[in-house]
């Protein structure tokens, strides 16, 4: 039994949780005492009891009980439990005591919680009762109960938490189940701070923690499935700081903190609602889940949402009303967390000699503060503060002191539209001020913007349930903001191919500040969020004074900031047409600039992951053939052949640079299809053309090339006799590569050849293929049957069961060169190889495809092919039936 001994040695993995085995004990013979059918009977009983009591609880949660007494109900349960059991094993005269540690000490209790125990003895108390402790645990576990535990003597107590600072915190909060007084004061002499880890120690130790476990998160709490308890914003920060305030202070008493000025009243008010709001929510999250889980999935959001009561209405759905309720929570708990920290750091090292700035502000140990303990006056006071902000680089923050009378001067801010002319002038000199992005984020972190924007306070919080938009509106809107501001730095970013030349070439900067600040403030409301912004976004103007002429840019910027990307995405940007009608819609330079740097901030803040070098060029080429398109006047547009000569010309110059003669240059060009000139680029055309050097006539090959300014990104090539089946056989390759297309290319050269081009990102970007290995291995799949070679079957991943989205197929006739051609449109749920499948069921109907545009948002894919039967013709009516019939059975029988 010596194993329970010293749980230096059972430490759980759990590193928050005192140390112990999370393993059901193993049980020892029964002795004279022990009768094992009485202990059974004992263990279901109470096993049934514990079902009873949780069950009575999860109807009180229901019935909208109060959640700090569902917690304290449920340990108190557990109390009698683990004590009834204790007198059951152990001998009133056993010299060692019995403490719940953790968040059980707490005496607070989840209905997946572990129960955290501590057993206080000497060796030889341990080792005389260790059949006793053994036979105690184990009815404990046949009880149902999750039980992590120790058994340690003061002095392991004092080495195990000098070694682990989180059995130190489980320790802090230790109550006494089966003990007497003396027993606790030995145990808080054993951890005592004058013994091991000193306030200051403890305090670093701790910073260091959160700030390691918030980076786990991306320092942020608007992630789309966030963890409850350890998330930034988290239950694990409230109990943070007061594990801090236990170590440094001494106590954690609302009224003792309140007291010595390290806690506001109004701040522990905060603290405590929005505490309650998050355990109410990890209290549901466990119930819908039925185990221990923290982090908030896709699985169970829905699900709790109705739980809780919320309900869908014409703006927001339910689970977006609960998720909103959440981001403001954990907004808040950064908001006051980082005030009560800094006084953490002052009560440790004391207040510095202010220094001043001027009559209202001063530093204090690197913080701005007001010098006035009365400070703000009014809102003017309140932007003079952000306007110092700005200017000084040095400030390391904000004091907690001005920070607390900035938060409580809140209502003091009116509404623009309410607000005086010359308070409004003030606002406008922060936007052209420096610093003016960082400064918006400042103002909307500590409330202020959502007072002077009411529309934005609306969005704060608001999350969109889908997997396109990862972060909530208004933190989406501060990193399109803060990639603008990227772009103004004049730090070129390989990211971006054009983006830090444009911006120079601003008139005026803050007219595309203000554009990306409105772009998305009327989501939620329902209707068409971008004619409503820029409504907003007029009206804002109007009253800020702004030029007719700039209030009409950013009234169009809001409204069109999806014009370019839809353009790029779904449309052959190759084609001179879409250029021209594209230029036509934009009318001139300056609304392209600002819509071309609105257009890349946008996409690259919306997900981490949904910038690419493909994204990057495709924006880059409509950009660049616009300029020139309104350069020579949309009065002349750019006939096929004079963009075919420009491409030719150009690919013939990079041919020549290498060594090729004008003659067999010529002779390339005479094998490649005329369409791929009018719509490739002059170093893609030559490219080809270089392939086709060492191949006789008939003669196919596979190339692929890096994309540059994105890691894993291809551009592949497949010149190839052609042959029914073909396209399918070369998408269900590149799908088992674990390629994702993003645009493909099929064009009919002469002599039967094709001429295929794919641009492919790795599906999952840490197994990306070489592109020899792409060459090799499509190369090998064509040699032989095609008839062979089928995509890859695979399950659902489990984030897309949440995101159905009803498949839908459409057939429109649109001119293919020479010939007409059937465009099928499809939009469905995206998921992996849904390419290869929607290729397979073209093959089956023998259908040819001609050109496809690969577009995903999310978990939406919207999908575009050209496709014609194998006479080269338009499918009819009856085709088009039998084709949909296809896809819509290979899109439903896919596993939900």
């Amino acid at each position: 039994m010596g194993a329970h001994r010293g749980g230096d040695r059972n430490r759980r993995r759990d590193p928050h949780a005192i140390a112990g085995r999370r393993q059901r004990p193993v049980s020892t013979p029964a002795t004279d005492q022990h009768d094992p059918v009485a202990d059974a009977q004992w263990a279901a009983a109470t096993r049934s009891a514990i079902a009873e009591n949780d069950a009575a609880l999860a109807a009180r949660f229901d019935d909208n009980g109060d959640i700090d007494r569902l917690l304290a109900a449920r340990a108190q349960k557990v109390d009698a439990v683990v004590r009834e059991a204790w007198s059951h094993c152990l001998p009133q005269d056993a010299v060692l005591s019995l403490f719940a540690v953790g968040g059980y000490g707490r005496g607070e209790l989840f209905p997946q919680s572990d129960i955290d125990l501590l057993v206080l003895g000497e060796a030889d108390a341990q080792a005389g009762h260790a059949d006793a402790l053994a036979r105690f645990f184990t009815l404990l576990w046949d009880a149902g109960l999750p039980v992590g535990h120790a058994v340690r003597s003061a002095a392991e107590c004092t080495r195990a938490a000098h070694e682990d600072i989180t059995v130190l915190t489980a320790l802090l909060e230790a109550r006494v189940l089966a003990a007497d007084l003396d027993a606790a004061s030995q145990l808080a002499a054993a951890v005592s701070p004058q013994l091991i880890w000193p306030p200051r120690d403890y305090y670093a130790a701790k910073r260091e923690e959160q700030r390691a476990r918030h980076a786990r998160f991306g320092d942020t709490a608007d992630n789309l499935e966030p963890n409850l308890k350890e998330g930034p914003g988290g239950l694990r920060d409230v109990q943070t700081f007061r594990w801090m305030a236990l170590r440094i202070i001494g106590t954690w008493d609302p009224d003792s903190l309140m007291a010595i000025g390290q806690l506001g009243a109004d701040e522990f008010a905060t603290l405590e609602r929005e505490r309650r709001a998050l355990s109410r929510l990890r209290f549901g999250l466990h119930l819908v889940a039925g185990k221990r889980e923290e982090r908030l999935r896709f699985d169970y959001q829905k699900l709790l949402a109705a739980r809780l009561g919320h309900v869908d209405n014409a703006d927001n759905l339910a689970v977006e009303q609960m998720m909103q309720g959440f981001y403001r929570s954990a907004a808040l708990m950064l908001r006051i967390g980082d005030r009560l920290l800094q006084r953490f750091e002052e009560q440790l090292e004391g207040e510095a000699t202010p220094e001043a700035i001027d009559d209202l502000f001063e530093l204090r140990r690197g913080y701005l503060a007001a010098r006035d303990a009365a400070w703000p006056h009014d809102a003017g006071h309140v932007f003079a503060l952000f306007a110092l902000w700005a200017a000084r680089e040095d400030a390391r923050g904000l004091h907690s002191r001005t920070a607390r009378a900035l938060a409580e001067a809140l209502p003091l801010i009116p509404a623009y539209n309410e607000a005086s002319a010359s308070l409004r002038q003030r606002f406008m000199r922060l936007l052209r001020g420096p610093q003016a992005v960082e400064t918006l984020k400042r103002m909307a972190r500590l409330g202020v913007l959502g007072r002077w924007i009411p529309a934005f306070a609306s969005v704060s919080g608001r999350m969109q349930f889908d997997l396109f938009h990862v972060f909530t509106v208004d933190q989406h809107t501060l990193a399109v903001l803060k990639n603008l501001a990227a772009f103004a730095s004049g730090e070129p970013d390989e990211r971006f191919a054009l983006a830090h030349q444009v911006w120079p070439r601003l008139r005026k900067p803050e007219v595309l500040l203000l554009a990306g600040l409105f772009h998305d403030i009327a989501k939620g409301r329902g209707g068409d969020h971008s004619e409503l912004g820029a409504v907003d976004a007029r009206e804002f103007c109007e009253a800020h004074g702004l030029s007719e002429g700039d209030t009409a840019l950013v009234e169009w910027l809001v409204r069109q900031h999806l014009l370019m990307s839809m353009t790029a995405q779904k449309q052959d940007i190759a084609d001179p047409e879409v250029i021209h009608r594209f230029a036509t819609r934009v009318a001139d330079r300056e609304r392209l600039d600002n819509l071309y740097l609105l257009t890349c901030a946008d996409i690259a803040g919306t997900s981490p992951k949904l910038w690419n070098a493909w994204k990057d060029r495709l924006m880059a080429d409509l950009y660049t053939a616009t300029r020139l398109a309104l350069r020579r006047g949309l009065e002349n547009p750019v006939a096929v052949g004079e963009r075919s000569a420009e491409t030719r010309n150009g690919a013939r110059a990079t041919l020549t640079a290498f060594g090729s003669s004008d003659a067999e240059v010529d002779a390339l060009f005479a094998r490649m299809p005329q369409i791929g000139f009018e719509r490739g680029r002059p170093d893609q055309i030559a490219w080809q053309a270089a392939s086709l050097r060492e191949l006789a006539v008939g003669e196919g090959c596979v190339r692929a090339r890096p994309v540059s300014g994105s890691e894993g990104a291809l551009e592949v090539f497949v010149h190839s006799p052609d042959r029914d089946g073909l396209f399918a056989a070369i998408v269900a390759t590149l799908d088992r590569l674990g390629l994702a297309i993003q645009q493909a290319r099929v064009l009919d050269g002469p002599h039967g050849m094709v001429f295929d081009s794919f641009q492919v990102m790795p599906a999952d970007p840490r197994q990306t293929p070489s592109a020899e290995e792409v060459e090799r291995r499509l190369a090998h799949a064509l040699a032989g049957s095609l008839d062979d070679i089928r995509p890859t079957r695979r399950a659902q991943p489990r984030h897309l069961r949440h995101f159905r989205i009803a498949a839908h197929i459409g057939f429109d006739r649109v001119a293919g060169g020479s010939a007409e051609r059937t465009m099928l449109s499809l939009v469905c749920t995206d998921r992996p190889g849904l390419l290869a499948d929607v290729a397979q069921a073209l093959r089956q109907h023998r259908l040819r495809v001609h050109d496809a545009r690969i577009a995903t948002f999310g978990e939406r894919a919207e999908d575009v092919f050209q496709i014609t039967d194998r006479r080269d013709q338009p499918l009819d009516e009856t085709q088009q039936q039998a084709l949909r019939e296809t896809l819509l059975a290979c899109l439903d029988g896919e596993k939900q």
